[in-house]
């Protein structure tokens, strides 16, 4: 039996040849991304939920060109953060907790308390979470989040693609 093109007969088994020069791994960086702006209205959505689709698309990993190395992720708008809701009792019992920095100064707030004095902690705490712990967590945070209370947000120029999250899998 004659072997095939790009396959190798060695002891009556076939062993396929690879040309390791015809293709190369792409390893996306920061300058070769296209960032897009997405649009996401937070009304009626659990946090948990929202959050893990937003740390998605800020990290990237929806993208096919996904580098763990690199900021790879869109730049996400959020609207009406206060409209946001929690399953079960988490809105009276769960806890969200920070210090002064002071002894003794360890401060508690449930998320009812959060929604009356900043809504948009919920969200970004809930976010922050599930971005990875290091420095381009922090960048990706800082500078791909933009959170806001009510409808208006000042990125109208971005021209931002709102989304379903319903769509996203």
């Amino acid at each position: 039996m004659q072997p095939l093109i790009g396959e190798l007969a060695i002891n009556k088994k076939q062993y396929f040849v690879v040309n390791t020069l015809s293709y190369k791994t792409i390893s996306a960086t920061k300058e070769s991304v296209a960032k897009e702006w997405i649009l996401i209205d937070a009304e009626n959505q659990v946090v948990g939920r929202l959050a893990s689709h937003v740390a998605k698309i800020l990290r990237g990993k929806h993208k096919p060109t996904f580098t763990p190395h690199a900021d790879t992720g869109d730049k996400v708008i959020i609207i009406n953060a206060e409209k946001v809701r929690f399953t079960g009792n988490k809105m009276e019992e769960k806890q969200y907790v920070r210090h002064t920095g002071y002894p003794g100064g360890q401060r508690f707030a449930s998320p009812a308390q959060l929604m009356v004095r900043k809504p948009e902690a919920i969200l970004e705490s809930a976010i922050r979470g599930m971005l990875p712990k290091n420095r381009i967590g922090d960048a990706i945070y800082s500078n791909n989040l933009f959170i806001y209370k009510g409808a208006a947000h000042p990125h109208e120029a971005q021209q931002p693609k709102q989304i379903n999250l319903k769509d996203i899998k």
